[in-house]
């Protein structure tokens, strides 16, 4: 049902679009400094410092997902081992940007890096992230992961 709903979000945004003449520049870059936030919560290998970017009715299909995680619990069960993997990070490489009123949507592409066995790996994938705007912090509601085939 959240999935249901997440997506008819998705479909009425851009009848809710922000214009170039009221707040949407301050609006974009803050949405950016969220997608930023992620990366480096990411990158910092903290489990905990991961999750608290989502929010508390968040739902993350992740790259390595077997099932959609759509509670915190669930959440916080992807990410546990994060620390487990201290060289493991992730850049960013193309990122859409939209910003719709407290909504914004970030779609495109990360690389994800680590070392295993001694050997550098790489792996690239695509992703898509909503956010949400709540009391002035943008947490992500919707966070979509693949590895690009």
């Amino acid at each position: 049902m959240r999935v249901l709903i997440g997506m008819l979000l998705l479909a009425l945004l851009p009848a809710c679009a922000t214009t170039a003449g009221d707040a949407g520049a301050g609006a974009n870059n803050r949405a950016a400094n969220a997608t930023a936030a992620w990366r480096s919560a990411y990158n910092s290998r903290d489990p905990a410092r991961i999750t608290a970017m989502y929010d508390a009715d968040a739902v993350l299909w992740g790259t390595t997902a077997k099932k959609i995680a759509a509670n915190p619990a669930a959440i916080a069960e992807y990410f546990k081992n994060a620390a487990k993997r201290p060289n493991a990070r992730v850049t960013f490489g193309e990122e859409h940007l939209r910003v719709y009123g407290d909504i914004a949507v970030s779609t495109g592409y990360y690389t994800f890096s680590d070392v295993r066995d001694g050997k550098d790996i790489s792996r690239p994938a695509r992703y898509s992230m909503v956010f949400r705007e709540r009391n002035g912090t943008w947490l992500i509601v919707a966070h979509h992961s693949s590895e690009v085939p």
